[in-house]
């Protein structure tokens, strides 16, 4: 028994003890009177050495149970927090798991905790990881759902790609193309199998229609440029043209100058100007000949409606210029119906008087100009 008292552990030497018990009050009889009393002294003190030890070692390890304790609580608060985290990516979820695997694997090493809150701890522990599960399962159920619906909106796409990749009219289908490019764009992930071939799908087509378009604007291009060199020549010439002062032939000839200019075709966008040229030397002929006003105005007006016809954003500019067309008439028409409830004024006064004769002339000269507007109108509305 005194042995044991170098016994390092501490329930071996327990165990052997209670061994020695066993023998000492069932396998060995008694001892003579005068030395019972010393010999179970000396037994006691060896036996209470190992008793201290073990209520030593139970106290210590106690407290190691309950800093493993403090240590896995920490954990399942970790995990609880992390259960609690709104997760929006795949990404996202991808790290948790990483976390959460890591968190469990410090849960079992933290060694053992006091028995009493064993079930507690183990229960805690479980309850935090099946709500981090569940939340993960259902994150994952809602993708696949909503990246097949991605996966049915991008094959939507496709076919409307497929449908106009041969499509000749460039004007209304290029801004088509460009606009499901950039829904595309917008829509999230599909599922994986499907990623690869519905994009090279969506990518054919579109290639396939752009570089249609490509061909078709640089053999376009060419024109354009061949019709500049037309338009740079033809306005030398004209240039040196002079008035000859036969309204009918000069008319005739200045007719037939917008006519050959138009015929010429479009110039590259970026080499428009040359149109503002064409029309100030027309507007500097009209203002030289002798003719009727409002006529050369609707001969100008013509060859500026033919000009906007042929730009790129034709529509729209037209449009804004009938806009621009209707406000002036409405405003005109009200300026003459101010004037004339102003002439009600005049009492007792005749046509002579300058003040009145002025305002007649006044209302005359916005009637013409409401003439002219309403023609230019009639223009545009053909």
């Amino acid at each position: 028994a005194e042995s044991l008292a170098n016994e390092e552990d501490i329930n071996n030497a327990f165990r052997e003890l209670q061994m020695l018990h066993k023998i000492w009050k069932e396998d060995i009889g008694p001892v003579e009177r005068e030395q019972r009393e010393a010999i179970w002294e000396r037994y006691s003190e060896a036996s209470k050495v190992i008793h201290d030890k073990r209520q030593e070692y139970y106290k210590n390890i106690e407290k190691a149970y309950e800093k493993n304790l403090e240590r896995k609580q920490s954990i399942i608060n970790a995990i609880q927090e992390i259960a609690a985290t709104k997760v929006t990516s795949h990404n996202q979820w991808q790290k948790l798991i990483k976390d959460i695997e890591q968190l469990r694997e410090d849960f079992f090493s933290a060694g053992k905790v006091p028995a009493k809150v064993n079930e507690d701890t183990w229960a805690a522990f479980k309850e935090a990881v099946r709500t981090f599960n569940r939340n993960k399962n259902a994150f994952y159920k809602n993708l696949k759902k909503e990246q097949q619906d991605n996966l049915n909106k991008k094959l939507e796409l496709v076919a409307i790609a497929e449908a106009n990749k041969d499509n000749d009219d460039f004007e209304v289908t290029t801004p088509l193309m460009k606009k499901i490019q950039e829904d595309w764009k917008h829509i999230g992930h599909v599922p994986r199998k499907h990623s690869d071939k519905v994009w090279k799908d969506f990518k054919a087509a579109c290639n396939h229609y752009f570089n249609k378009l490509h061909a078709e604007r640089n053999a376009s291009q060419k024109v354009e440029f061949e019709a500049l060199d037309k338009k740079k020549a033809f306005l030398d010439d004209l240039k040196d043209y002079t008035l000859t002062g036969n309204n009918t032939k000069d008319l005739a000839d200045i007719k037939k100058f917008i006519a050959d200019w138009k015929a010429m075709g479009r110039v590259p966008y970026n080499k428009r100007n040359i149109e503002s040229k064409f029309n100030k030397i027309i507007d500097a002929l009209f203002k030289k000949l002798d003719m009727d006003r409002q006529e050369a105005e609707l001969i100008k007006y013509g060859n500026r409606l033919d000009h906007l016809a042929n730009e790129e954003n034709s529509e729209r500019q037209l449009q804004s210029e009938h806009t621009f067309i209707r406000r002036k008439i409405d405003e005109v028409k009200a300026e003459i119906r101010q004037l004339e409830n102003n002439m009600q004024f005049f009492t007792n006064v005749d046509e002579s008087n300058p003040l009145v004769r002025e305002v007649i002339k006044n209302i005359d000269k916005h009637k013409e100009s409401l003439a002219l507007w309403e023609e230019k109108l009639k223009k545009i509305n053909s």
